[in-house]
């Protein structure tokens, strides 16, 4: 993955259909919203950054 985002693999899964919810409801989200998204979801592989950075691609990419 070009950000390195998915890890271990654990938590993968609820972090992509986070961010994919996220992109549905709001296409073009604000860098609190990418912050938001994962709710409850826990990371302790990437710390969001990478994570964060992925979404923001996605959305560069679906422009």
């Amino acid at each position: 993955m070009q950000t390195g985002a998915a890890q271990c693999g654990f938590g993968t899964p609820g972090m992509l259909m986070a961010g994919k919810a996220l992109l549905d409801k709001k296409p073009n989200p604000s860098d609190k919203d990418i912050m938001d998204a994962p709710g409850g979801h826990l990371c302790r592989c990437t710390g969001y950054k990478s994570i964060s950075k992925a979404v923001e691609i996605a959305i560069e990419k679906n422009k």
